[in-house]
C-alpha cells in the first residue's frame, strides 16, 4: 500500500486522495493514443480500424475511449491485477453509455495468451512490456501479440530513452493544479538494466502519497525491441519520433523515422504491423 506523510493521517489531501484518478490525469492521455492508433493503422491499410486489444490495461482507460469513438468498435482489455480491473468498471466503465458498456469485455488472464479473437489494434503502453526481463520471456510474449492480430493489424508499444533516463536517484516533477507528480528513477543497472522506477504524488497541504506505483522493469532499448518483433513474424516495424517546434521542444507529432538526434529524454513509439 502507498504510505501517506502528514501530521494527521486521517484528515489530510493525501488520504483522500485516489492513486488511480491521479496517475490517469497525470499520466495517460487516451484520446491522443486512439488517434495515433488510427493514424498509423490508417496508413498502412487505408480504413480506419475497428477492434483493439489493450494488454496490461489496468483501468483500461484507453478501451473506454476507443468504443466511445466510433459506434462499431469493440475493445478487449486484458490485466492480471483485479484492483485496477475494478477501479475501471466503477470509474470508467460505468460512465459510459450502455450500449458503448456492451463493447467492452475484460478479461483477467495473463497477456501471453492468444487463440480466439484477433484484433486490429494491440496495444501495450506505458512502457507496460518491460516487465519481461529476458529476450525469451519478451519474445515469448510478442509471438503471442501477433497471434492475437488480424492479418491487417498492428501491435503499438511505448519506449522512452535518453541520458537523463539514466540519471540514479533522480526525480522529475511535474506541477498540477492541486497536486504535484513525481516520477522518480530510483535504481538502474548499467549491465543488467534492471530498473525500479515509483510514481508519488504531493499534494498542497504538505501530505503525500509515497510509492503509489513502483515498477521493477527492464530498461529495453529501441534497436532490441524492433529485432524482437521481427523475429517474433512481424513483417514490419516502424520507429515513430516525436517531432520538435520552433523552441526545440516535443511538438507531440509523431513520424516514421529510420534515423534520430540524441535527446536527453525522449518517449517514441513502436508500431509492428503483422
Amino acid at each position: 500500500m502507498p504510505k501517506t506523510k502528514t501530521k494527521d493521517n486521517f484528515d489530510c489531501m493525501a488520504a483522500k486522495a485516489d492513486k488511480y484518478v491521479l496517475y490517469q490525469r497525470s499520466v495517460q492521455e487516451p484520446e491522443s493514443e486512439v488517434k495515433f492508433f488510427n493514424k498509423v493503422f490508417k496508413t498502412a491499410f487505408g480504413r480506419k480500424p475497428v477492434s483493439l486489444r489493450e494488454d496490461f490495461c489496468g483501468t483500461f482507460a484507453i478501451c473506454c475511449e476507443w468504443v466511445k469513438s466510433h459506434k462499431d468498435r469493440v475493445a478487449v482489455g486484458v490485466d492480471l491485477d483485479p484492483e485496477p480491473l475494478a477501479w475501471g468498471r466503477e470509474n470508467n466503465l460505468a460512465p459510459l453509455k450502455p450500449k458503448q458498456q456492451d463493447r467492452v469485455t475484460l478479461l483477467q488472464q495473463d497477456v501471453r495468451t492468444s487463440g480466439g479473437q484477433k484484433f486490429d489494434i494491440l496495444s501495450a503502453q506505458n512502457f507496460s512490456f518491460w516487465i519481461f526481463k529476458t529476450r525469451p520471456e519478451l519474445l515469448k510474449y510478442l509471438k503471442h501479440a501477433y497471434k492475437n492480430l488480424n492479418d491487417e493489424g498492428m501491435m503499438v508499444m511505448d519506449m522512452m530513452g535518453g541520458g537523463d533516463c539514466w540519471v540514479e536517484d533522480h526525480t522529475d516533477v511535474r506541477k498540477f493544479k492541486d497536486f504535484k507528480y513525481e516520477w522518480e528513477q530510483h535504481k538502474l543497472c548499467p549491465i543488467t538494466h534492471d530498473a525500479t522506477f515509483h510514481i508519488h504524488f504531493q499534494f498542497k497541504d504538505g501530505s503525500r502519497l509515497d510509492k503509489a506505483f513502483t515498477y521493477e522493469w527492464r530498461f529495453w532499448s529501441i534497436p532490441e525491441v524492433v529485432e524482437l518483433c521481427k523475429e517474433a513474424g512481424f513483417s514490419e516495424v516502424d520507429v515513430y519520433w516525436e517531432g520538435v517546434d520552433e523552441d526545440g521542444e516535443g511538438n507531440g507529432i509523431y513520424t516514421a523515422q529510420d534515423h534520430a538526434s540524441p535527446d536527453p529524454c525522449w518517449i517514441a513509439y513502436i508500431v509492428a504491423t503483422r
